[in-house]
C-alpha cells in the first residue's frame, strides 16, 4: 500500500524533519528529548517500529508520518511506501520517498528505482540495515539515519535530520549516546543536495 501526504514549508523556505528507524519497540532512552530540542516540523519513521506506542510517543515531540517495517506485521493501518510532497508557497520544494527496505549495500534496489522514478522523488529514506548512510545512487539522494532503537553489533545508536532551505537539502546524523553530530566514515558521501 502506497500514500501519498503534504508538508507545508515555513514562509521562509525552511524546514525541519527528525527521521528515525528501526526502533524496535525501544528507542533510546534519549531520542525523544534530543528530537524535541531539535524542534522538527514532523517526524518521518522509516520501519520496523515494533510497539506502536512508539509512534505515539514521538506524536508529543511533532507530527509523525511511518511506514510499516518488516516486523511490523500488526500495523495494518501503516502504509509500506509514503511520498511525501514538502511544498513551499503552492510549489514543490522536494519530494521524499519512505520506505524500509530500499538498498542493497550502498545500492538502491531495482524496485525502489522503478518507484522513486514513477513517483517523481529525488530523495529515497529508508531504514532496515541499521547503517547510517547519506549517498547517491542512480540519481537519487539516499539518507538511512540508522537505527534508533536497541544497538546491533558496533553500529551506533542515531537519528537524522534533514533541514530544507530555500537553495538546499542538509542531511546530518545526530547520536543519541552523547546528543553530538555523528559523522559517516570518509568513505561515504556527506552534505546537501539541492531541492
Amino acid at each position: 500500500m502506497m500514500k501519498t501526504a503534504t508538508l507545508p514549508v515555513r514562509d521562509d523556505g525552511s524546514l525541519r524533519l527528525g527521521i528515525v528507524a528501526d526502533s524496535h519497540s525501544a528507542p533510546h532512552r534519549a531520542a525523544a528529548t534530543l528530537l524535541a530540542a531539535r524542534r522538527p516540523d514532523a517526524i518521518l519513521h522509516a520501519g520496523d517500529i515494533g510497539d506502536l506506542a512508539v509512534l505515539d510517543a514521538l506524536a508529543t515531540v511533532a507530527p509523525v508520518l511511518a511506514v510499516r517495517g518488516n516486523i511490523d506485521v500488526r500495523a495494518p493501518g501503516l502504509p509500506d511506501l509514503l511520498t511525501l510532497n514538502l511544498m513551499s508557497h503552492g510549489a514543490l520544494a522536494l519530494r521524499i520517498l519512505l520506505v524500509h527496505i530500499a538498498v542493497n549495500g550502498p545500492k538502491l534496489r531495482a524496485d525502489i528505482v522503478r518507484l522513486a522514478r514513477s513517483a517523481d522523488a529525488s530523495l529515497v529514506v529508508c531504514g532496515h540495515s541499521h547503517v547510517p548512510f547519506i549517498g547517491r545512487d542512480r540519481g537519487f539522494t539516499v539518507f538511512n539515519p540508522g537505527s534508533v532503537g536497541p544497538r546491533r553489533f558496533h553500529l551506533p545508536i542515531l537519528f537524522g535530520i534533514l533541514d530544507l532551505t530555500p537553495t538546499e537539502v542538509r542531511l546530518a546524523h545526530v547520536d543519541c549516546e552523547t546528543g553530538n553530530a555523528w559523522n559517516p566514515p570518509p568513505a561515504q558521501a556527506r552534505g546537501a543536495m539541492k531541492p
